[in-house]
């Protein structure tokens, strides 16, 4: 296992700092430092995934006969480290990492097509339409029915906790087309336009109190929507479930160490400007140990993902690796935001809806507390959440047991 970058690879590192430093804008550092949940609005994740499209490094993962950069495993590993170290805003996974590379697998030449360069250029916004209110870790059990009419599906349920669907110009959506035989037979996975008539989108409320229409939730409910099979069914009809497994290895198993490492600077740099008994907070025995803790567990993370690396370079594959990284990191980041939020203190308790006007007076902000505090508790509510999506963490827990520990 060699766990050492190349000479080549170092040299990537410097082109993707010096590039960072350079496209990474004064206006869009400001703005991300307001964000309450990892992402910009719109205009701003377009505008930064566009940045990355220019270079050629917007879809790390994608071949290069669709597009992609040809990046060797480790230059994509270090782009991934940089950019989270950076404090990048995240790319939207929904087009790139996860409805891609399954037309890229299944899809029709067409599809592959139509698709494919409006994800890559970020000129088509995507969300998922997995999950539904009786159907969310147990997905199999979905209902949400594809009924055949003629040359079209006719949609009708709702999907639940639709991330940015508001923004969505395409859903790819698993259905039931079939009753007969085990649930995980009847399931076909479809993509359509989200401006079909019969669809409605509900914001759903949450805690870190989203302006309307930057919700990051959703339900969304289809009423009798017609799509045509032929451009909306991927693959063969009632083999989505398969589909679906394939997708999931691209919503997990991604690094945490370096974004985490991002997070707790962040955490340092507040406990140096708050007080305790007089004297920076970052100097009390107590919140320090916190620190030191956590940056050992980091540590830990970065080697074990490093490994991790190692191993996919020399072509072997993620197994239930994935499911320890995902419950590893999002317990982190959790524990992270909850010290950020003892560090800020009181001055996390004010609620500033529009945390993003704030980035654009700047300066000039008429605020209760110091601008770093806007973001905190609504950051510290947000990131709940990480423990649910993507697989619960006690279904990913499941896992384990069953793949590495044999019950």
């Amino acid at each position: 296992m060699d766990l050492s970058f190349t000479k080549e690879d170092l040299e990537f590192q410097q082109e993707v700092r010096d590039w960072i430093a350079e496209a990474y804008t004064p206006e869009l550092r400001a703005k991300m430092a307001m964000s309450k949940n990892g992402y910009l609005d719109k205009e701003g994740q377009v505008e930064w995934q566009k940045r990355l499209y220019e270079k050629g490094w917007v879809a790390p993962n994608w071949p290069e006969k669709y597009g992609g950069p040809g990046l060797s495993p480790s230059e994509r590993y270090i782009l991934n480290m940089e950019l989270s170290a950076a404090g990048t805003p995240t790319v939207s996974p929904m087009g790139i990492s996860m409805v891609a590379p399954v037309l890229m697998a299944f899809g029709s030449e067409e599809q592959k097509a139509n698709y494919l360069p409006p994800i890559l250029r970020s000129d088509v916004w995507w969300c998922q339409g997995y999950s539904e209110p009786g159907a969310g870790s147990d997905l199999a059990s979905l209902q949400m029915s594809a009924v055949r009419d003629g040359d079209d599906y006719v949609l009708n349920g709702s999907k639940i906790w639709t991330t940015h669907a508001q923004w969505a110009d395409m859903i790819f959506c698993l259905v039931r087309t079939s009753k007969e035989g085990k649930t995980q037979e009847g399931i076909s996975f479809i993509v359509f336009p989200m401006t079909t008539p019969g669809i409605t989108i509900s914001a759903l409320p949450t805690l870190d109190g989203p302006l309307e229409g930057q919700q990051e939730i959703n339900q969304v409910f289809f009423e009798n929507v017609r799509v045509p099979i032929a451009e909306a069914l991927v693959g063969e009809e009632n083999k989505g479930w398969t589909y679906a497994k394939y997708l999931l290895q691209f919503e997990r198993g991604n690094a945490y160490a370096p974004g985490l490492r991002n997070m707790l600077r962040k955490a340092r740099k507040i406990a140096s400007l708050e007080q305790s008994e007089g004297e920076a907070l970052i100097r009390d025995h107590d919140f320090s140990r916190k620190l030191a803790n956590m940056e050992i567990k980091i540590d830990s993370l970065d080697a074990t993902e490093q490994r991790i690396f190692s191993a996919l370079s020399a072509g072997q594959a993620v197994g239930p690796e994935s499911s320890m990284l995902k419950c590893e990191g999002s317990d982190t980041q959790q524990a992270i935001t909850e010290l950020i939020l003892e560090a800020t203190g009181s001055y996390a308790a004010p609620f500033i809806k529009d945390s993003f006007a704030v980035a654009r007076a700047g300066a000039n902000a008429d605020l209760p507390m110091p601008q770093y505090a806007v973001p905190v508790a609504p950051s510290y509510f947000n990131y709940r959440k990480t423990s649910i999506y993507a697989g619960s963490n006690e279904i990913q827990r499941n896992i384990m047991a069953k793949m590495v520990l044999g019950l």
